[in-house]
């Protein structure tokens, strides 16, 4: 099953301001988010957020909602996978909502253990498959990718790092919007 965790669309992306109006960076984060529900196809969906909007747009595009208010995205994603493992799901590929690019979530984790996906400067962690069971803990922010390698090696399970550029590539700086902006897929989601 994918879980993406979707912030409140009118405030994502608020280090994008330079670049993009309050708008723009909503329907940005609106249409990234949609990408990376159609790339995890065909694992069922979840969505794990503490917005209203975001809740009925999932609904609307047939995923889970799982309401986590006021736990940042750490906590979030944790309370998803527990949330996932509840309902007997055995593997979980968190994928991030920002993913301009996403494609072929569902064989990202084909492999036993824990998978990563880091972010072009092998810095953050754009995708992560873990065992619900496994009691993974999350760590996004800066140097995640680190943290999260020495997360699979505290619990003794393989880790497995794929470098897909179609992942790799999240949208976090004003930078970034500009180089997406020079590719045809940057005025399609911009529209």
């Amino acid at each position: 099953m994918a879980l993406v965790p979707v912030k409140a669309f009118a405030d994502a992306k608020q280090r994008l301001g330079p670049a993009l109006s309050p708008r723009a960076r909503s329907h940005l984060a609106r249409a990234m988010a949609e990408r990376v529900l159609a790339a995890a196809r065909p694992l069922p969906v979840a969505v794990v957020c503490d917005d209203l909007a975001v809740a009925g747009w999932a609904r609307g595009r047939g995923a889970l909602v799982i309401w986590e208010p006021g736990r940042g995205l750490n906590g979030a994603v944790e309370a998803g996978v527990v949330h996932l493992a509840s309902m007997g799901v055995d593997q979980v590929t968190v994928a991030h909502g920002d993913l301009p690019y996403a494609a072929g979530l569902a064989s990202v984790g084909a492999r036993p253990g824990i998978t990563l996906v880091p972010d072009r400067a092998r810095n953050g962690t754009n995708v992560v498959v873990v065992p619900t069971g496994c009691g993974f803990r999350f760590a996004y922010g800066p140097g995640s990718f680190a943290r999260h390698q020495s997360e699979a090696d505290r619990l003794g399970l393989p880790v497995h790092v794929i470098d897909d550029p179609c992942l790799a590539l999240d949208i976090d700086e004003p930078a970034d919007v500009w180089s997406l902006l020079a590719e045809p897929i940057g005025s399609e989601l911009l529209r």
